[in-house]
Formats: structure tokens, sequence, C-alpha cells
């Protein structure tokens, strides 16, 4: 008989999806992350991380597809529930956060929630409400530029009361996290008695997250970045063990499709062009016009796949991508090169490539979804938040595939090439 989860986790993209069960199988948790709300148990795992793709969905859709993975977590008896959303906290003023947040508490009957984004690791601070990428606040890092959330405001006390009208919001700073979970504990309680429903809480570095960790143990509902989920297995009497991120060894030609224009993956992608390997680019506007633009990143790749990994990117900087939605639409503009990268990324699994990072949330969706991927195993760490995974994909024929999704924000600049050094 399958054992009840001991957490269940919903996220609001693939990427983060990946990131949150990376820091919970670092922390000693078997997890498994699934493509979309499962059809039957999964056995053998403490945590079960459901990707959705709903972050810039109309948000009552948003809602609808995380209720139903609530559904399907609570009928595996989760104790807990946690609704994984960006680490930079990308939404708009009408969200998803809040309301997917509002809907999945009043579904748990959870009076009051702890929201931090807070991924210290990765640069990602919260102090007095206010959201830090690396030294800058979020309204002053490249995040203001984003063609999909532009986040113009670091003040995630407004800009989640913006998104949950019908409840207060309010702060857990960072002078009570400091004193450990008793504090934040009865900082939680007058909040609540004050009618507050959300806080968010103040983070600055691991013990802070660790602190909460144990504050939160009995709480129905978190919702946070992958940061928190560090703290959570040792509420289990789960410690790190090597065996939770044992994957098979890797095989075959190696290939990276990125659609992030990320600053941090601009980077990237400018660091494997400089070392010389083969590299197309995108060109948006050409799909744009009909043209068949994956049929020709094929073409190229098939001179290309070898032992040297190759790249396949549509990234951009913010003026190139403004121009390209000008020209184009926003909306339809970013699902014309999704579409286009899926298709490229399923061309090249089908022409061998077995070892495929994926840059970017939207893209690594649409990815996922045309190379016929449902479960992911998660394995070791390349960088903070992004572990390599393995899984079957329908698009070789049910055959083994690892894969790294990664978020647009993370990773070193040397990221597209050694991730293949560190896959054993």
């Amino acid at each position: 008989m399958t054992q009840p989860l001991l957490l269940g986790c919903i996220a609001d993209d693939f990427t983060g999806a990946t990131d949150l069960a990376n820091n919970l199988v670092r922390a000693g948790m078997r997890a498994v992350q699934t493509i979309g709300v499962p059809k039957a148990p999964i056995e053998d795992v403490d945590a079960v991380v459901v990707a959705l793709k709903s972050r810039t969905i109309p948000a009552q859709e948003a809602v609808a597809q995380s209720l139903d993975a609530l559904r399907w977590l609570r009928e595996q008896g989760c104790r807990q529930i946690y609704f994984k959303v960006c680490s930079t906290f990308d939404s708009t003023p009408a969200g998803n956060i809040g309301p997917v947040a509002q809907a999945l508490a009043d579904a748990l009957g959870a009076d009051f929630v702890c929201v931090t984004p807070a991924f210290p690791e990765n640069g990602r601070t919260v102090y007095q409400g206010h959201l830090f990428v690396g030294s800058v606040l979020l309204s002053d890092s490249g995040m203001r530029h984003h063609p999909l959330t532009p986040m113009t405001d670091a003040n995630l006390v407004r800009v989640l009361q913006a998104q949950c009208p019908q409840s207060r919001v309010g702060l857990v700073p960072h002078e009570v996290v400091a004193r450990g979970p008793e504090a934040i504990g009865e900082r939680i309680a007058a909040l609540r008695s004050q009618g507050v429903r959300f806080g968010i809480v103040d983070a600055v570095g691991n013990q802070d997250l660790m602190a909460l960790g144990r504050a939160i143990a009995d709480a129905p509902l978190v919702v946070a970045g992958s940061g928190v989920a560090i703290a959570l297995p040792a509420n289990h009497g789960l410690s790190p063990s090597c065996d939770a991120a044992r994957l098979p060894p890797g095989e075959g030609a190696s290939a990276v499709v990125s659609g992030s224009c990320s600053s941090a993956t601009q980077e990237q992608v400018r660091e494997f062009i400089g070392r010389g390997l083969p590299a197309f680019e995108v060109d948006a506007l050409r799909v744009g016009a009909g043209g068949d633009v994956a049929a020709e990143a094929l073409r190229w790749a098939d001179q290309h796949l070898g032992q040297k990994p190759l790249l396949v990117y549509s990234t951009a900087s913010p003026e190139a991508v403004k121009a390209v939605q000008q020209s184009l639409g926003g909306t339809r503009a970013g699902e014309l090169v999704e579409r286009t990268l899926a298709d490229i990324a399923a061309g090249l699994v089908r022409r061998g490539v077995r070892r495929l990072v994926v840059a970017g949330g939207e893209t690594s969706g649409a990815a996922v979804q045309a190379l016929g991927v449902r479960q992911l195993r998660i394995g070791p760490q390349i960088d903070p938040g992004v572990p390599w995974c393995h899984a079957q994909a329908e698009a070789c024929g049910g055959a083994g595939l690892h894969l790294a999704l990664k978020s647009g924000n993370f990773g070193t600049p040397d990221f597209l090439t050694k991730a293949f050094d560190l896959l054993p």
C-alpha cells in the first residue's frame, strides 16, 4: 500500500517545480516532479511536486488547475501543501499568486499563511517586506523588463495586497525572524488576531529559512519560492542523503534550448558562444512571418550533433524583445517562439540527444509537453535551484532522458557548459 505523502507541492511553472524538488532532495526527501496532475498514486516518494504552467494564464484558469492539483494531493494523504512561486514573485497586479493562494487557503481552511520567495543561496532575500535580487531591489533588477510579468514594485506586502483585495496582508519582519521559531509563532498569532491572513516573511540567510520551517511545521499551507524547502524535511526526521539524488548515468548527445531573455541567461549564451561551440539563433520575426525555423534549426543540428553540446536559442536583449513584441504582439510572439523551441527540443531528442538543458520557465513548460514527459526523478544539483533530472520521454520512444530545466535567472555564467561535465 502506498504511504501517505509527507508534502504535496503545486508549482506555477516547470522550472520552479524542479527548483523546489531540488531543494527537497538536497535536504533528504525522495521527490518526484509530475507534469500536470497525475492519474494514479506514486510509490516510494516522500514528496510530489505537481508542475503546472499557470504563472501567466488567466487567473481563473490558474485557480482551477491549482485546485485540481490540490484535490489529488489531498487524496494521497498529504500533511502539508506548498504553493511554489517564483523567487522574483513573477506576477501582475491581477495575479496569479494572490488568487491561487487565496483559493488554496480557502480550500484548506487556512486562516493564516506565511509567504516568502526568499532564496538567499540564489541572491533572493526579503527585508522589511522588500524583495532584493542580489544587492538591488527587485524593481531595479532586470525583472523590471520582463516581457510577461514586469516587476516594478519591490514591496511584496503591497504587491500581494493588490492581488488579494479581500484579505489583509501583513509582515513578519526580520527582527522577529532572527529571534527564532517561537518568536515567529508569536508574531503569526498576533497578525491572525488582527484579521491578517497572509504574512510576508523576511529572510536574508538560510538560518532564517530554517527558523521559519520549524515555525510552520503544522501549517496546512505555505506559499514560497524554493528556499523554505531546505527546512521542511527535518520536520519529518529526514536529513541529507546522496541516495535521494541518485540517477542513471548520462549518455547520448548533448544540447541546450534557450528561450529565456533574462540577463543571467543572456550572459550564459554569450559565454557558450564565446567558447566556439555551435549555436543557432532562432529569429522570432522569421517565425512570425511563417518561416519553418524549427526545420532549419534541426537541419543545422544534424551537422553538429556529436561529442560537444550545441545550442539553439531565441535569447535576446530587452530592446530586441520589445521590437519583436511591437511587430507580432506580445502574446503571439511568446507563443510562436515557445512552440518553435518546443518542436526543436523534441526534434533534437528524436535525433539522439539524451542530455538536454532547457533555459526559461515558459520554454521548459512547452518543451516538456512536446517531449511527452509525465514525471521527472530529481537528481544532483548543478547550481542552486537547478538539478539534473531523469525521465522517460515519448519523443525518444519512452527511453531515458536526462533533463535540466533552468529558470532564466539562475545559474553561473558557465552553466550551459559545466552542466554536462557534472552529469555522471
